[in-house]
């Protein structure tokens, strides 16, 4: 038997950027009906703005500095794992967990404030959508945390392109969330 290496499915571009992109593109496909759910029942409906008045835009707006701070540390993660700077990469790694981590627990605050002043995804549509459109949205941060931290973990990274990947993932949670913050606390 005689190993041969497989030419990229697209020339000059790796098989494994072409199935992340494969990926990010059906997990647009789920968060794109959501959103534009929302949207049509938001324009079929008298108006959310007292559901809305309801949430936290502090946090909202937290949540929203935190993830897009967070997308500048996994770029410099790649940057040092370009470079071969293990303890950098570390450090803009753990940067990048540490901003997972706070936008889920400012989530859990939000989530549990919410709930105890009786705003379930039975008390109405509008908070069908926010549970179900930020619940998701707070697995695909959890599962980028996960991600990042086994990265993390490993005593070096033989492939740079690994925490590219990762960070593809990553800034699209952090674009989901660009969108989900202006239609649920601004509208």
């Amino acid at each position: 038997m005689s190993s041969s290496v497989q030419a990229p499915a697209i020339p000059g571009i790796p098989a494994g950027k072409i199935g992340v992109w494969w990926f990010l593109a059906s997990e647009i496909m789920l968060f794109g009906g959501l959103i534009a759910s929302f949207i049509v029942f938001r324009l079929g409906s008298a108006g959310w703005s007292g559901e809305t008045a309801h949430l936290s835009l502090t946090i909202g707006a937290i949540n929203t500095l935190v993830l897009l701070t967070s997308s500048m540390t996994v770029a410099q993660a790649f940057a040092a794992a370009e470079r071969g700077h293990t303890g950098t990469l570390q450090l803009f790694l753990g940067l990048t967990i540490l901003g997972g981590l706070v936008f889920l627990g400012f989530k859990a605050v939000e989530y549990t404030t919410e709930i105890r002043a009786g705003f379930t995804p039975a008390s109405g549509i509008f908070w069908s959508f926010y549970y179900t459109m930020t619940g998701l949205h707070a697995l695909h941060v959890l599962a980028g945390v996960v991600v990042n931290a086994i990265m993390f973990t490993a005593a070096r990274i033989r492939n740079p392109r690994r925490v590219e990947l990762a960070g593809l993932y990553w800034h699209f949670v952090d674009i989901v969330w660009i969108f989900l913050f202006p239609l649920l606390y601004l509208s």
